[in-house]
């Protein structure tokens, strides 16, 4: 409930002057508890067991539990697209086997966890894009948190940016739709 809709309630506002003080007096003891944020969910280390695609990995915990991970940040090409193939073989031979450490994860569509993974000292979506296997992910307004990594591969034609005229997947995806299966 916000303070205008408890300052216009109805009982408030056809109360007396003792009423008011009451309902400022509870609003100001509640305001700390309204004001924190639920805190985020805790990251976990893990070895990645299973690569989905070029961004997507499944990461085993200590206690044997499983948990698919989406890194964020990039874009890279559908399976199904040229370069999808390249993209997901690059992330096997960075990470398939290591201990990595999920960072600050979060739900993002569909329940599924986004978050930064870390291989040492190594960010794997950073490497993604120097490497040329995926695209900074894009937002309304900007190119991406990793836009300039993304420059530095195009420039120096790596990943699928070599052969030029590489299609980045949300066009990928407008064009043909997803991928099936």
């Amino acid at each position: 409930m916000t303070l205008l809709s408890l300052l216009s309630h109805r009982a408030l506002r056809t109360a007396g002057p003792g009423a008011w003080l009451a309902g400022l007096v509870a609003l100001l003891l509640a305001a700390p508890a309204l004001a924190q944020k639920p805190k985020a969910p805790a990251g976990f280390e893990g070895r990645v067991v299973r690569v989905i695609d070029g961004a997507t990995l499944v990461v085993r915990q200590a206690d044997k539990t499983e948990q698919t991970v989406r890194l964020r940040n990039i874009d890279p090409p559908e399976p199904c697209q040229p370069g999808g193939p390249a993209s997901k073989q690059a992330l096997i031979d960075l990470a398939l086997g290591n201990v990595v450490q999920v960072q600050a994860p979060a739900r993002g569509a569909a329940g599924s966890v986004v978050a930064g993974v870390m291989l040492g000292d190594a960010d794997l979506s950073r490497r993604q894009v120097e490497e040329g296997q995926a695209w900074s992910v894009r937002t309304r307004y900007d190119r991406g948190p990793l836009v300039k990594e993304e420059r530095m591969a195009t420039a120096l034609k790596r990943g699928l940016h070599g052969a030029g005229g590489a299609v980045p997947p949300w066009e990928f995806r407008r064009t043909n739709g997803p991928c099936p299966g």
